[in-house]
């Protein structure tokens, strides 16, 4: 491929890049035409910009400043080419964290690895050999997660804790907790793993709890794990001491859904002074409270409140797109009943009173009907939906706080999807609480990295910029001289883009 001046019948000259292609020359693209020469050494220049970028190809560009400027180096071999890009970007985000103070590169390693490429520990060893040209094996792996002790992990999230105060302007001010499962692909119990009621519907394997405090925007803070059974409403309370007492953290609002919602843990939560938002359960209040929500005007630029149980706030709102989701699913789920139940006859032992079998009425234990009084009755809650708060918050605000929530379950949903953190393989608990530490990590520098990208104007996800950064490769030579050079990253144009969070010259 080449830059040639073609001559014009009107006399200017065509600048154009020229490539053989089976024993013909093709033209690949013109630049312009002139007949002035400054124009036309400007448009040569811009074809022969073209050919060093052509294809994703490279010219290296050396900085001889370090050199002698009146000498010339040329490559005599290529020590080694590695597709690093990921972890170039990931090993900054690492840093910027914190968790570089850990002090341990290997632990570096299989974090970034489990970011870049969530598989087992085997596919994790051939993964560090093929883009870090590191050499380590699986027991290495395994000794260091033997490693990771209780003093360990709560290093690890003091350092998450801190950065996310750091973040945040130096107060946390709002704590988001959540609960979900991970299951493991057996039936074996110990005194971690256990059967329970899994987030996942594994109803068949052992599983473990993990418990997770996140602040605003969904910043990781700290976790906790219980036996598989572990009801998720008796998590709440020991976590947020722990977290309390191990970090020092004050005048935070404990945020959590409704499945965490019981007397004894409101009654823990005032006892310990804490602020909450919890998301209510209207259906289930006294009665003087229900019959003054089902009296509200239905509006959804209002929100109605009153007082309860002496320092309590009950706030209710109401949604139209709630309300039209309500009445779908419960017109699906009494469709499913007529199905199951059209012969009028069951026993009662095989009817549970979950969901929607609360229609159901069960006479002499063998006729069935649907209650339509009941529907009607359920009909009237339909877009309704309470918030109970000790906080002096005004109601929108309440409710707002409350809506952040999602940060928790993207969490999990990160965690357990795009970091693979479960199933689990592993059989003893200090490799157990390994594994969850290192998946931990992993989401927090996921999490700064989309914290990042957004900060230096990059529209991408945090997905697509990895999927961009896979085949940026770094290049080692040796020169001439006998001297080894700097390692050299080679980007596409594409690229270039990432250029404010890839260091682009080592």
């Amino acid at each position: 491929m080449f830059v040639r001046r073609k001559p014009n019948a009107s006399g200017s000259y065509s600048v154009q890049v020229v490539m053989k292609d089976r024993g013909r020359y093709v033209v690949v693209r013109s630049f312009g035409s002139s007949s002035d020469e400054p124009v036309l050494s400007r448009l040569e220049t811009e074809a022969r910009l073209f050919i060093d970028t052509y294809g994703g190809q490279q010219v290296l560009d050396f900085d001889t400043s370090s050199m002698q400027r009146e000498m010339q180096f040329h490559v005599s071999s290529i020590t080694s080419i590695v597709q690093n890009g990921q972890h170039l970007i990931l090993d900054r985000v690492y840093d910027n964290v914190g968790f570089g103070s850990l002090g341990d590169n290997l632990l570096r390693d299989i974090v970034v690895s489990r970011v870049c490429c969530p598989r087992s520990k085997l596919a994790t060893v051939d993964y560090l050999r093929r883009h870090c040209g590191s050499n380590v094996g699986v027991h290495t792996i395994y000794r260091l997660m033997d490693s990771i002790d209780e003093t360990f992990r709560q290093r690890v999230q003091q350092v998450s804790v801190e950065h996310t105060c750091r973040v945040l302007g130096g107060k946390i001010g709002i704590v988001f907790y959540d609960v979900t499962t991970l299951y493991f692909e057996t039936s074996h119990e110990d005194a971690l793993r256990s059967p329970g009621f899994s987030k996942d519907g594994k109803t068949a394997e052992s599983q473990v709890v993990l418990g997770l405090l996140v602040s605003s925007d969904g910043y990781p803070l700290a976790y906790s794990i219980f036996n598989g059974s572990q009801y998720e409403g008796r998590t709440m309370i020991p976590v947020i001491d722990d977290f309390v007492s191990r970090f020092g953290l004050t005048d935070f609002v404990v945020v959590a859904d409704a499945g965490l919602l019981s007397r004894k843990n409101i009654a823990l939560l005032k006892h310990a002074g804490y602020k909450f938002i919890l998301a209510g359960r209207i259906k289930k209040e006294s009665e003087p409270v229900r019959e003054w929500v089902l009296s509200l005007p239905k509006d959804p630029t209002h929100f109605h409140e009153t007082v309860i149980n002496g320092d309590e706030r009950i706030i209710v709102s109401y949604s139209p797109a709630r309300a039209k989701k309500d009445a779908s699913n419960r017109e699906k789920g009494i469709k499913r009943l007529r199905d199951s139940y059209a012969s009028g006859k069951v026993r009662k032992k095989n009817i549970n009173q979950r969901g929607y079998n609360k229609f159901l009425i069960v006479e002499n234990d063998v006729h069935v009907k649907i209650d339509e009084q009941k529907i009607i009755d359920d009909a009237r809650w339909d877009g309704l939906k309470s918030y109970v708060t000790n906080t002096s918050l005004p109601a929108g605000e309440v409710i707002e706080r409350y809506r952040e929530l999602w940060g928790v379950e993207r969490a999990f949903r990160v965690v357990k999807g795009k970091l693979e953190a479960r199933p689990i393989f592993h059989f003893n608990e200090q490799r157990i609480e390994a594994h969850i530490c290192i998946c931990f990590m992993a989401y927090k520098i996921y999490k700064e990295l989309e914290r990042l990208l957004k900060t230096v104007g990059i529209k991408l996800s945090v997905d697509k910029v990895l999927e961009i950064a896979k085949t940026i490769s770094t290049v080692t030579f040796s020169l001439s001289n006998g001297k080894t050079a700097s390692q050299i990253i080679l980007t596409t144009p594409e690229q270039q883009m990432l250029a404010p969070i890839l260091p682009l010259h080592n």
